[in-house]
C-alpha cells in the first residue's frame, strides 16, 4: 500500500478484496490532448509543467486548472499527477488554440521527486525504487523514448521523502523554483549555479561542458495556491510538444512570478554577433561584449544582478516604474557565462530577497588560441 507516512507507532489495517463479474461493455477509447496548438510561429511561450488535480492530491479539477492557466497567461501546462497517468485522458475539451496541454507525471519515489515532462500519452514510469537501488537511469531512459524530459522537482525540499538523491547526471533541467520562493529555493539556485561552473570549468573533451538549464512551476494543488507562479517563458519555433521541449531542453527559456513580467536578454560583440538566452557568442578572450537585459511589468522595490562564474559581478536597482535597461561589458576571458535575477526587496534584512524573474545563461565562449 506504500502510505506517505507511518507514525513511529506503526499502522494498523485490515484489507479485504471481493472480486466479483460484472456487465461486459467497450472500452472507451481514450482521448488525448493534441499535440499542437495554434500558437504564435516562433514566439516566446509562457508555461507551468508541475500541476496537481484531483486525480492525485489536488483539490482541482482538470477544468479548474485549466481555467486557471489561462487566467495566469499560459500558453501550455503538464499535466504531472503524482505516479498516475488517470489524468491523461481528462482534458478533452480543455484544450485550445491558446492553450498546449502536455501529458506526463511527477514520478514520486522515496528519495526525491522528478517531472516526467511531455511523454506520450499513457505512459507510466515506476517509482518503486531508492537511490540505493541504481535503478534510476533506466526509467530516465524511459521517460526519454517516451519522448519526455526528466526534471527533477524541488530538490531540496523539506517534506518527507522530497529531498532528490538521484544525482544530476540523468537530468534534462532541473526545477530551481518551485512555487512561492523559500529558503530551499536558494538552496536548489545555489546548486544550479555551482553545476554551472562546474561544467564551464571542466568541459568535456575539450568542448563546452553539458550544464542543465533551469525551470520554475506552481506546483500548485489547490486554493490559494497561484497556478502560473512561477511559469517557465520558452522560447520555441511553435506551440507544440516538440517545440516546447526542445526548447527547455536547450536552455531557451527564463522564470518569471507572471505573464505580467518579461525579459529581454543578451550579448553582443563588437563585430554584431549576438546570442540570447542558452546560446553560446564565440569572441576572442580579450574582446568587449555588451550584455543587455532589459524589464518591463517588474515591481518598484525589485534590483537586477547579472552573475558569472565568478558571481554576482553588477547589482543596480530597477526605476520604480518596474521597467529597465540594464548594460554592462566584459570580456570571455573574465565571464564564461551571465545569467540575469530580478529580485524583490528582502524581506528579512541581510537576507535574499525573493525573485521576481532569473535567466539561464548565455555562455561566452572564448575561441581557441586567444586564452592568455
Amino acid at each position: 500500500l506504500a502510505p506517505y507516512t507511518v507514525a513511529p507507532e506503526g499502522l494498523p489495517y485490515e484489507v479485504t478484496v471481493t472480486l466479483r463479474f460484472g456487465p461486459t461493455a467497450p472500452a472507451p477509447a481514450p482521448v488525448y490532448p493534441p499535440e499542437r496548438a495554434k500558437g504564435r510561429g516562433r514566439a516566446w511561450y509562457r508555461g507551468d509543467c508541475h500541476l496537481h488535480s484531483t486525480h492525485s492530491d489536488g483539490r482541482r479539477t482538470p477544468a479548474e486548472i485549466a481555467a486557471a492557466a489561462r487566467a495566469a497567461g499560459l500558453d501550455f501546462i503538464n499535466s504531472s499527477e503524482h505516479n498516475t497517468t488517470s489524468a491523461h485522458t481528462a482534458w478533452e475539451g480543455l484544450w485550445g488554440d491558446d492553450l498546449l496541454i502536455l501529458t506526463g507525471e511527477e514520478i514520486t519515489t522515496r528519495n526525491g521527486h522528478v517531472l516526467a515532462v511531455g511523454t506520450d500519452p499513457g505512459v507510466f514510469v515506476d517509482w518503486r525504487y531508492r537511490a540505493r537501488d541504481h535503478r534510476f537511469g533506466r526509467y530516465a531512459r524511459q521517460v526519454r523514448r517516451a519522448g519526455g524530459l526528466v526534471v527533477p522537482a524541488h530538490p531540496h525540499a523539506t517534506c518527507i521523502g522530497c529531498n532528490w538523491k538521484f544525482g544530476l547526471a540523468d537530468a534534462d533541467a532541473v526545477e530551481v523554483w518551485n512555487g512561492p520562493w523559500t529558503p530551499d529555493d536558494e538552496i536548489a539556485l545555489a546548486e544550479w549555479d555551482n553545476a554551472l561552473v562546474a561544467a564551464v570549468r571542466n568541459p568535456g573533451g575539450g568542448g563546452p561542458g553539458r550544464w542543465l538549464p533551469a525551470v520554475g512551476n506552481s506546483d500548485a494543488h489547490r486554493e490559494p495556491d497561484r497556478v502560473g507562479h512561477p511559469q517557465t517563458v520558452v522560447l520555441a519555433d511553435a506551440l507544440s510538444r516538440q517545440d516546447v521541449l526542445a526548447g527547455i531542453r536547450a536552455g531557451r527559456s527564463y522564470l518569471a512570478e507572471s505573464a505580467a513580467l518579461s525579459l529581454s536578454f543578451g550579448a553582443t560583440d563588437g563585430r554584431g554577433r549576438h546570442a540570447g538566452i542558452g546560446g553560446r557568442l564565440r569572441a576572442a578572450a580579450d574582446a568587449p561584449v555588451t550584455v543587455r537585459l532589459e524589464v518591463t511589468g517588474a515591481s518598484a522595490d525589485c534590483t537586477v544582478r547579472l552573475v558569472t562564474d565568478q558571481g554576482p559581478l553588477l547589482t543596480t536597482p530597477l526605476p520604480a516604474s518596474g521597467a529597465g535597461v540594464v548594460e554592462w561589458r566584459t570580456t570571455p576571458a573574465h565571464a564564461a557565462y551571465v545569467r540575469a535575477e530580478v529580485r524583490h526587496a528582502p524581506a528579512v534584512p541581510g537576507l535574499p530577497g525573493a525573485f521576481a524573474a532569473l535567466t539561464n545563461p548565455v555562455f561566452l565562449d572564448a575561441e581557441a588560441g586567444t586564452e592568455g
